[in-house]
């Protein structure tokens, strides 16, 4: 038997699911005793919701167990920055060619036409089609704007490319040099969002939460280990991304990278007023991959992610979330001068499952087994996609989208720790000096 040894907790104080309505509803129980399912999907985050309704759309007689260690929420998928991105977009920047971005452009699309047609069905709030800008505040970084407002020229995509007067009216304030603006990405709360499809799971889905599996003896039929409970299924499918290592069927492909986001309390009237009148929601992120993320969002907040840590414990410890906090607060009043007196009302820790390729895991290992993670800092949108074609994958219903999946899949290898955790750190520090004022 596989033993998991790391497990998903709760780090810090998680914005996004403590302003998402209904956020202390249940949505799923708790294992208890045996159970035996057709499939079981461990992970209820994007990829897992994803991959569990297409599976049951195409095999509705299927009995559907989608099992996560926390609430749906409490996880990656509720503590990310909330951008749905459609164009091609890394944390490296400017190395995807117009061709792949195309392809790339439609998959990404695909997804957010999916997800937004559960959102009008199942009236998900805090969704905005606001676009977002790619934004420089050093002028060494104006030239990855150029690459990247080059690219997306090439491609057909429809852009624009701001500064000056125009920029600062557009966000609030004029921190940022210059920005290319892309029209066609969402934001949203995530952890709404993906509590809000649960909603669409069908009566062949049971979801079970705050269910850690504690280990797996692989079959078939395979059977999952829980406190108190356990649970048989032929085919097991697992999209836990950063902690898929754990379950032996993964080695040497991910590094996980730990980073931090805090959200302000809502803006009063008058800051509204002084501040940010006519200015629309809005998100940035940053031209250089250390830099920040920074949103304004539709409930009148200030959101800021920044500071990456590789931690292979998958946890991040309190002195960790004060040290990003105060990080934080140096990047919001930087850019935010006026508004020192605005807290922070919440401060969290979520990982990036990163390879060193930026190819995501898309694999079968066999025995009715199969495995996606690695979806490097696009996890909305990518996992949305990746679980809809895995569920296609296991059907045998095969699509040019499918085929590119499967030919752009595969991270290249990682060294084991103690050199993983060398290099990486090493790496991260190396971003983080030359970010200078994109922090």
């Amino acid at each position: 038997m596989v033993r998991v040894e790391k497990f998903p907790r709760v780090d810090g104080t998680l914005g996004w699911l403590e302003t998402a309505p209904s956020s202390r509803d249940p949505l799923g129980e708790q294992i208890r005793g045996q159970h035996e399912f057709d499939v079981a999907i461990i992970g209820a985050g994007f990829t897992g919701i994803s991959t569990a309704l297409r599976f049951a759309e195409l095999n509705p007689s299927a009995r559907i167990a989608l099992i996560d260690a926390l609430r749906v929420g409490e996880g990656t998928s509720g503590r990310n920055a909330g951008f749905l991105i459609d164009v091609p977009h890394n944390l490296d920047g400017g190395k995807t060619d117009a061709d792949e971005a195309r392809l790339l452009y439609g998959l990404n699309t695909f997804a957010i036409q999916r997800l937004r047609e559960y959102k009008d069905r199942l009236d998900i709030p805090y969704w905005c089609e606001s676009g977002k800008y790619l934004a420089a505040h050093e002028s060494e970084n104006l030239s990855a704007l150029k690459e990247f407002a080059d690219m997306l020229g090439t491609a057909g995509f429809d852009h624009e490319v701001l500064a000056g007067e125009g920029l600062r009216r557009r966000l609030g304030t004029d921190y940022y040099l210059s920005a290319v603006y892309t029209p066609g990405n969402v934001l949203v709360n995530p952890a709404a969002l993906v509590r809000g499809l649960v909603k669409a799971l069908p009566k062949s889905v049971v979801l079970f939460e705050k269910s850690p599996v504690t280990g797996i003896e692989y079959g078939p039929p395979h059977r999952l280990r829980f406190v108190g409970g356990s649970l048989s299924a032929r085919t097991v499918i697992q999209a836990t991304n950063s902690f898929s290592e754990e379950f032996g069927k993964l080695s040497n492909r991910l590094a996980p990278v730990f980073t931090y986001a805090s959200l302000t309390r809502r803006l009063s009237d008058d800051e509204i007023r002084d501040h940010f009148k006519n200015v629309a929601p809005w998100g940035v992120t940053s031209a250089h991959p250390a830099g920040s993320t920074v949103r304004f969002t539709v409930d009148r907040r200030l959101f800021v992610r920044n500071t990456l840590h590789f931690l292979p414990e998958l946890n991040a410890s309190p002195q960790r979330l004060e040290e990003a906090w105060q990080q934080h607060r140096r990047s919001f009043e930087a850019r935010f001068p006026q508004l020192t007196t605005v807290d922070f009302e919440y401060t969290w820790g979520g990982m990036l499952a990163m390879t060193l390729n930026h190819a995501p895991v898309f694999s079968s290992p066999g025995d009715g087994v199969y495995v996606m993670a690695g979806c490097n800092g696009v996890g909305v949108v990518k996992g949305t996609y990746l679980g809809y074609y895995m569920a296609d994958y296991i059907s045998g219903i095969k699509s040019k989208n499918l085929d590119f999946i499967l030919k752009n899949s595969g991270p290249s290898w990682v060294p084991p720790d103690p050199l993983r955790t060398v290099g990486a750190r090493f790496r991260l520090g190396r971003e983080a000096g030359h970010a200078k004022g994109e922090v």
